[in-house]
């Protein structure tokens, strides 16, 4: 199977399962959040944001696809377990939230970074700096993503990932490879990468699903990705009034889409420069 179908076999799946309109609620909820807890003048900074965002991402994937003290049935009735799976989120998140099957989705970590799978394949999450996501470093990633970017496309035709690089960097990737066929066994599934980064002085805000590929010496670090943020489907999972902030085309193209603004007083925060880098984000998530 070619990259070109893996990426449309697998994102035509999960649209039609309502496995991406999931995912979409729960980072625009997770984002949406950051956005309006966020305070310099409270003392947050980068560090806070990248622990922020991907504990609310994490805990929105998990209620959204019914996952660990989200599991729908455990409630001795169904009002206590909507009491548990809205508390704290806005009307809108509420509004919004996909109805989807709790069985649709499970959880499915990986060496310690939260994951979650569906009809066998499982995603990661991974943080960004913002307008980055295209050249992702995995080699300075944790060995688990280097193991998961390491693993062979599935287009025969795909180069060499030795191609063209210096004899030092072959010996670097060769002593990886070496490591990661010693590992094959916890790589019990097909596993894609949730990469997603987020701008708060401008309500910027990314998100791709693809095949990471281990882009030694720099590079484009995918096989295939999909910005879950191009396009809005059928369905009104999408937040009234936003609209999807560019992260570059997906593979076959679609333009940047303008971006909302955010009020002023995020623009005083300006000085702190980008707070996209992810100095602060937990291990399981790098």
């Amino acid at each position: 199977m070619s990259s070109v179908s893996e990426q449309h076999d697998f994102i035509t799946g999960l649209e039609a399962a309502g496995v991406l309109a999931g995912i979409r609620w729960a980072f625009l909820s997770a984002t949406d959040r950051v956005l309006d807890d966020y305070s310099e003048a409270a003392g947050h900074d980068a560090t806070w944001l990248g622990i922020t965002r991907f504990t609310l991402f994490r805990d929105r994937l998990d209620r959204v696809f019914s996952c660990h003290r989200y599991a729908l049935g455990q409630a001795t009735d169904g009002t206590a377990g909507l009491d548990i799976l809205r508390a704290e989120l806005s009307e809108r998140d509420i509004a919004t939230m996909p109805r989807l099957d709790p069985d649709l989705v499970e959880r499915s970590d990986l060496n310690g970074s939260p994951g979650w799978a569906w009809q066998g394949r499982r995603w990661l999450l991974a943080s960004a700096p913002f307008g980055k996501i295209d050249t992702l470093p995995w080699p300075e990633r944790s060995l688990t993503k280097q193991w998961i970017a390491e693993r062979r496309s599935p287009d025969p035709d795909q180069p060499s990932l030795f191609d063209g690089l210096a004899d030092g960097e072959v010996d670097g990737l060769a002593a990886l490879a070496a490591l990661v066929a010693g590992k094959q066994q916890q790589l019990d599934r097909e596993t894609l990468v949730a990469a997603h980064s987020q701008d708060v002085d401008h309500a910027g805000r990314e998100l791709v699903l693809g095949r990471a590929r281990l882009n030694a010496g720099g590079g484009k670090a995918w096989h295939w990705r999909e910005d879950l943020l191009a396009s809005s489907p059928a369905g009104g999972e999408r937040h009234p009034g936003d609209s999807p902030t560019p992260t570059g085309p997906s593979v076959g193209g679609a333009p940047d889409a303008p971006v909302r603004l955010r009020h002023s007083a995020v623009e005083k925060s300006r000085a702190a420069g980008s707070r996209a880098a992810e100095s602060g984000v937990p291990a399981g998530e790098r």
